[in-house]
């Protein structure tokens, strides 16, 4: 979809408090479809950055950070992260900001997970689980997905998971490090609402 250019004039010129008047603006409709994403904080907050970003780029709905019981690190600058995402929707023309959480921890499952939705667990652990990409033909218009840290969820977490109606899936044959692991989940749960019925 082609986007109508934003007119805008400047009406005052002051250095030091320009004023600008919009003359014309086009509103956006949110698509309706939420795509949220539980991913646990990394030790280095350079790579959690990175993901913030690259999510915000691809248009994911919601953020929760994750604090899991193999969390390296539980330090969380809030205004930091949200200029990241601020910054991120603006340079990728984003209509809307995600919404982004404060560290919720991870036993507290039932409390963050997608009430009217599919909620998915990727993990490394061998057992029952597909891949991602074959669970996107069901159309529900909400996704949550749980990303784990370094060293992945623990058994209990998984069961924990498992117990809240999480679905297990895996999102390839290769081990992802967290914050890729999150981007391609994103990505595939976002584009499952273009694939035809």
């Amino acid at each position: 979809m082609e986007r109508k250019p934003l007119t805008c004039e400047i009406i005052d010129d002051h250095k030091k408090h320009c004023v600008v008047q919009i003359n014309s603006k086009e509103q956006i409709p949110n698509s309706g479809h939420k795509v949220s994403i539980a991913i646990s904080l990394l030790k280095n907050s350079n790579r959690f950055e990175w993901f913030l970003e690259k999510a915000t780029e691809i248009g994911v709905s919601e953020i929760i950070p994750l604090i899991c019981e193999r969390t390296g690190k539980e330090k969380f600058r809030y205004d930091r992260m949200q200029g990241i995402c601020i910054s991120a929707m603006l340079q990728s023309q984003q209509c809307w900001l995600p919404v982004l959480h404060e560290p919720k921890q991870f036993e507290d499952v039932k409390n963050w997970k997608c009430a009217n939705g599919a909620n998915f667990i990727a993990h490394c652990i061998d057992g029952s689980k597909q891949a991602l990409s074959n669970h996107l033909i069901a159309k529900s218009s909400n996704h949550l997905i749980a990303i784990g840290p370094e060293g992945d969820f623990t058994p209990q977490e998984i069961e924990q998971a498992l117990q809240n109606n999480f679905i297990p899936v895996s999102l390839g044959e290769t081990r992802l490090r967290t914050e890729t692991a999150g981007v391609v989940a994103v990505t595939l749960l976002i584009n499952c609402f273009s694939f035809p019925e």
